[in-house]
């Protein structure tokens, strides 16, 4: 039965154990008591949706405390082993798969090598599967108990009824590639095992977010640096996070070939690729036969040699170059969207932000508008390499708490909303 506002019963159930889910899961552990005033429901709600979730599996006790006088009161947690969630990462120079636990500890994972600008559809597709059964034939696993799989992808994903997530991805040659549908014809997934694919930066936006610099902030900018450049935006408006292709803004008119195939990108001065093309440009040498995190490595090294000697002047300058192209770039970020904070990630960010980061905010600074520069921070990532892999991981885990804990099979034109409503409901406070 519906009421006035169109919610059912069933409805306020599911509410009510997202309420405590996700409370205990990012607030926990908490007592009966604790979730109340917690989550808004009352003593009698609070205990019949935990006696629920107990029963399910889901939630456990973990300890006690005492209280003012009385008994001990019991502590309740999600309970970890309860579900298990793979992330994949589509990168520019590996496709990582990890599985996890509901507490997002890793459990096993894989890692299949790209090779240079190889993005073969079929060839992606195939890691992708490969990775997933690797990970499902790990001692850890336990299939009966995945809840979904996460993919991280560069370039903008279109949610169709039909076909599922459909990856427009200029940069890596990909045009309208039915990717959730080639993923479906060739994994040996159940079929009520839910796909939810989307923009790398966005899934390290949302890892960053939930569970690292970005916490507690409600206007937010996350940027992936790696072989390309991209940005998640979080704001009041947009709680769920948004891909922004900041790094096909143009900085330069009539400038470098960006590999988008339009000419002054970002991305064409700032991404690690065009880094290192510069750098042989100008006359540098890095390793023959490595790949770009290797070279990127030996540029640094080059640029601020430990021992004392001599920096490579080419080297040093392509870097500083690139510090004022990303300080630039963010200045238009800043005036934009006028965010609390701005976090740098992806491989290539952390790789070179403790290096040029002051030059970077320096630069920022001076191409923004004063009143929104001199309120935003700009640090890196707290979570690694890893983060696009744990924001792909993420997507599930959303979409289960948003459905209240049940493991429902939804129409691929239904799981967006899904997981934005669970997203829109967990931005930190």
């Amino acid at each position: 039965m519906a009421g006035r506002n169109g919610r059912t019963v069933r409805d306020l159930r599911r509410g009510n154990r997202t309420a405590v889910l996700q409370r205990l899961y990012f607030d926990g552990p908490l007592s009966r008591f604790e979730l109340g005033p917690a989550t808004g429901l009352s003593s009698g709600s609070v205990s019949n949706v935990v006696a629920d979730l107990v029963t399910d599996g889901l939630v456990e006790e973990a300890g006690s405390v005492d209280s003012d006088g009385g008994r001990p009161r019991t502590l309740l947690r999600v309970a970890p082993h309860s579900g298990q969630m793979i992330g994949v990462d589509v990168g520019e120079t590996r496709v990582r798969v990890e599985l996890f636990d509901l507490a997002l500890t890793e459990l096993a994972r894989v890692e299949h090598p790209l090779a240079p600008q190889s993005y073969d559809v079929d060839v992606i597709v195939g890691h992708i599967r490969d990775g997933i059964a690797e990970v499902l034939a790990s001692e850890a696993a336990v299939p009966a108990r995945l809840l979904g799989v996460g993919v991280g992808v560069p370039g903008i994903i279109e949610h169709t009824a039909d076909q599922g997530a459909v990856v427009h991805g200029q940069t890596i040659g990909w045009d309208g590639v039915p990717l959730e549908r080639l993923l479906r014809a060739t994994s040996q997934l159940p079929d009520d095992v839910p796909y939810f694919i989307d923009n790398g930066a966005k899934t390290l936006g949302q890892a960053e977010m939930w569970f690292g610099a970005g916490r507690g902030a409600r206007n937010a900018l996350v940027v992936l640096f790696g072989s390309g450049v991209g940005a998640c935006l979080v704001a009041p408006d947009v709680e769920q996070g948004r891909a922004v292709e900041w790094g096909h803004l143009t900085v330069r008119v009539r400038g470098r070939r960006c590999r988008c195939g339009a000419p002054g990108c970002l991305e064409a001065y700032a991404g690690a690729e065009s880094l290192l093309a510069r750098w042989r440009e100008e006359g540098g040498r890095p390793p023959e036969g490595t790949d770009e995190e290797t070279a990127l490595t030996a540029m640094l090294a080059a640029a601020y040699p430990a021992d004392g000697a001599e920096p490579d002047p080419v080297a040093l300058a392509v870097l500083e170059e690139t510090a004022e192209y990303l300080g630039a770039g963010l200045s238009d970020l800043i005036n934009l969207f006028q965010p609390e904070r701005i976090l740098i990630g992806g491989w290539a960010g952390l790789q070179l932000g403790t290096r040029f980061l002051p030059a970077v905010r320096r630069h920022a600074a001076t191409y923004a508008l004063r009143h929104p520069a001199d309120r935003v921070t700009i640090e890196l990532g707290r979570l690694g390499p890893d983060a696009v892999t744990v924001g792909a991981a993420i997507l599930p885990l959303a979409d289960f708490f948003a459905r209240g804990g049940r493991r429902a099979e939804p129409a691929p034109g239904d799981r967006l909303p899904a997981w934005q409503t669970a997203l829109e409901e967990r931005t930190p406070r």
